[in-house]
């Protein structure tokens, strides 16, 4: 009888050492994706902050080319808001099928990215 005690004593602190290993790994393997996520984002703002510059700078200069062009400074930044407004226009129509769909993609492949030592135990 106490060997069989002692047999469920142990299986219990088996199982219980088990849930909080495995609740352990699930905690490390969240906080690394959440990290990626992050990481991916901050990446994404800093490319979007130093674009956006970029395009400030050139829209100014573009418009002051097509004001030499046309000799009238209205009409030459009219020019590049006009194209803004094109640009727009394209982007609210191609939003849902093109930008959405991809940062829920990109989302979806972060958080659910196998980890390499994960796919090959199971090839075995």
């Amino acid at each position: 009888m106490s060997e069989q005690k002692n047999f469920f004593a142990e299986s219990k602190h088996a199982i219980e050492q088990y849930l909080h290993d495995r609740l352990l790994l699930i905690k490390l393997q969240l906080t690394e994706k959440i990290s990626k996520l992050v990481a991916v984002i901050f990446t994404g703002m800093l490319i979007a902050m130093l674009s956006f510059f970029i395009i400030l700078f050139l829209s100014i200069m573009a418009g002051y080319y097509f004001a030499y062009l046309t000799g009238n400074m209205y009409l030459g930044f009219a020019i590049v808001a006009a194209f803004y407004l094109i640009v727009l226009i394209i982007i609210i129509l191609l939003r849902k099928k093109v930008i959405e769909k991809g940062i829920v993609n990109t989302i979806i492949k972060i958080m659910f990215e196998k980890h390499h030592d994960e796919h090959e135990s199971k090839q075995e």
